[in-house]
């Protein structure tokens, strides 16, 4: 399925390179490597470089960052063994030579890349691919002198590169577009989150990063670098200036945008003092020094200017798209809101006032085409395909593996109601983005606020449920197809669908007793009433959080199918719709005997009371006369945990990242 918006719904059209060479130990170039190791344990990767100083050093650092994850407990003492064993350093180009693979990650300088790729060229195979690091050189540039364009890109990393998940992939003329999908498949199935994006200088992410200091810079002589960077800690985690004492990025500023302005125009030219000055006296993460109310006013007015400038222009002029432009601002760049998210928040006409200031303050800078709506009209949480009649809906929250949350849910419902009256539409199949999560439970959201008071919360978890409670009334089908664990919210929302497949490594949890609270959207009321077999199964998750993999859940008729892989799960969530479309659905409205609860043992590490509360909505529920009774029962449940002491415990150890006591709350 090429193009589609989820890059693991197509099988991939070569296998897993088994041996890659990074050209460039410098800083970026290991990184790369280290994350290509820690992925993928058994490929021959080559780091190389014209210096035998950097060569050594990349290879220390590649034993200090495996030591340092072991040390965590994030690595066993075999796969830090594994992240070391396999990688070579070389001065000497041919230890290249018949590469799967070959990534340039050296200084940024075109001349000095494609000299290195003419070499490279005579060492590959024909079919090898090639790719730059480059962070504002376009692709038709640096591969202009290549005899084989098809097979070559940018894959523009972001530092850390080890650890920062997103990798903007560049469409460029000359390039295969089966080239381009298997990179962002390659990138999603090895845990990053690829952005496609036009090839123009500096892509998309760099034109933000890049003009947003620039402007800043501007602004000095209004403000001090400190002062610029803790208004900035409004929008980012990391003012501009802080971060450009990090990266070393006066002169990546300077060069990146004198290459814009050579190509759009005068308005882009570098400020001037990037390059007489080496380090900016700002503030660390988190300070911030006092700021009158009135520089306050121009600088936060000039930031967002410049923010909202570029955004609009690189959707203007379809350089990336409205999803992935906000997605990687968050990830890549530290934002705390993406841009367009911003913008929404803040209202048209307070957005209309910055830009028509900042149009008064820079002109020639990129204004809106279209009207402010316009730029609002996207899918922010799921990616949307169509395969052979059925709806693909992807859980799009790479960062949160792919929790839910309230704007997430009226999503999956918004693209259902849209698609559900589609005569074309047999059915729709719900799957998590990426190979680690179908969905990692519900972010807790407004709920903290809610303790204490069990109406409020019992209202909270029927609000929450709007979403599959229309599951429960549709007529055509709705298959979950599980990718890797469902969790908690996730887990309720997949056994409302109408079946469950999933890949063999997937598995299933309750966990919220580990919080002291009870499931709130269905889970001590649907699994009984849907697979009543399988009861002492779901006791056991209910009240100890525990796991069920997926093949114990196949037996217990819980999973209907079981699938090998990414591909091969899809393609039996949407037979296994095809299967359902047009028959009757089995319906709960009947009450059901369950196995009765074993006795809690003295070592019970939760709370006794909140496992009483969930032993007796499961009874009650169970004997409800009707399905809305039940869930109604259990929405009370959940209301009365959270006025429990052991409630208050683990949703404040939660949001303190510590391990809550509930041996003195009962």
């Amino acid at each position: 399925m090429a193009g589609s918006r989820n890059p693991l719904l197509q099988a991939p059209l070569r296998p897993i390179p088994s041996r890659v060479a990074v050209i460039g130990a410098g800083t970026i170039g290991p990184d790369i490597g280290y994350y290509l190791k820690s992925t993928l344990p058994d490929l021959d990767l080559v780091l190389v470089d014209v210096a035998q100083a950097a060569v050594d050093r990349a290879l220390a650092r590649f034993g200090e960052y495996a030591a340092k994850a072991r040390a965590l407990g994030k690595m066993s003492e075999a796969e830090a063994a594994a992240v070391t064993r396999g990688v070579r350093g070389s001065t000497d180009y041919e230890a290249i030579r018949g590469a799967d693979w070959v990534l340039e990650a050296a200084t940024e300088d075109l001349s000095l890349k494609q000299k290195i790729f003419a070499q490279v060229e005579t060492l590959v195979p024909a079919d090898a691919l090639i790719t730059s690091n480059t962070s504002s050189l376009p692709a038709a540039r640096v591969f202009s002198g290549l005899k084989h364009k098809a097979r070559a890109t940018v894959t523009h990393f972001f530092a850390p590169a080890w650890r920062n998940p997103v990798v903007e992939v560049v469409r460029a003329r000359e390039t295969d577009p089966q080239v381009v999908e298997y990179l962002r498949w390659f990138f999603c199935v090895t845990g990053k989150v690829p952005l496609v994006t036009a090839d123009v200088e500096c892509f998309m992410l760099d034109r933000v990063f890049d003009n947003w200091c620039n402007d800043a810079a501007h602004c000095l002589a209004r403000a001090t670098a400190a002062q610029i960077d803790s208004v900035a800690g409004e929008f980012v985690h990391a003012g501009p200036f802080f971060v450009l004492n990090l990266a070393n990025g006066n002169p990546i500023i300077t060069e990146a945008n004198t290459l814009q302005a050579e190509a759009e125009g005068g308005h882009y030219d570098p400020a001037p003092i990037f390059r007489s000055v080496a380090n900016w006296a700002t503030c660390a993460i988190g300070k911030r020094v006092p700021v009158p109310a009135d520089v306050t006013a121009v600088v936060r007015d000039r930031l967002l200017g410049v923010l909202w400038s570029q955004c609009v222009d690189i959707l203007d002029r379809g350089i990336g798209e409205a999803p992935d432009l906000d997605l990687g601002c968050r990830l890549a760049l530290g934002f705390r809101q993406g841009p367009l998210e911003l913008m929404r928040s803040m209202g048209e006409p307070e957005v209309l006032r910055v830009l028509q200031r900042f149009a008064a303050e820079r002109p020639g800078m990129p204004m809106p085409r279209r009207a402010l709506g316009e730029y609002q009209r996207f899918e922010r949480g799921v990616l949307v395909d169509k395969l052979d009649g059925v709806i693909v809906i992807t859980l799009h929250r790479p960062e949160a593996l792919n929790a839910l949350h309230d704007e997430l849910n009226d999503e999956i419902g918004q693209v259902i109601r849209r698609h559900e009256a589609d005569p074309a539409v047999q059915g729709f199949v719900l799957v998590g983005y990426g190979t680690r999560a179908f969905c990692a439970g519900a972010d807790i959201g407004r709920f903290p606020g809610m303790l204490g008071n069990a109406a409020a919360s019992a209202q909270y978890a029927r609000d929450c449920s709007r979403l599959l409670a229309h599951l429960d009334a549709m007529a055509k089908p709705v298959v979950a197809a599980l990718n890797g664990m469902a969790l908690g919210g996730g887990l309720e929302l997949a056994m409302r669908c109408h079946a469950i497949v999933a890949q063999r490594e997937a598995w299933l949890q309750f966990p919220e007793i580990t919080l002291g609270i009870a499931p709130g959207l269905g889970a001590m009321v649907v699994p009984y009433r849907r697979w009543p077999q399988a009861a002492a199964l779901f006791h056991g998750m209910l009240r100890h959080a525990e796991r069920l993999d997926a093949t114990s859940a196949h037996e217990a008729g819980i999973i209907a199918e079981l699938a090998d892989d990414y591909p091969s799960l899809i393609r039996q969530a949407v037979a296994r719709v095809h299967t359902l479309a047009g028959k009757r659905r089995v319906p709960l409205d009947r009450p059901v005997a369950i196995a009765p609860f074993e006795a809690v043992g003295a070592a019970q590490p939760f709370s006794r009371e909140v496992v009483g509360i969930i032993e007796n909505a499961v009874r009650a529920a169970a004997a409800a006369p009707t399905l809305t009774a039940a869930l109604d029962i259990g929405y009370q449940a959940f209301g009365q945990s959270a006025c429990t002491a052991a409630a208050r415990e683990g949703i404040t150890a939660f949001g303190e990242r510590r391990k809550p006591d509930f041996s003195r709350t009962g």
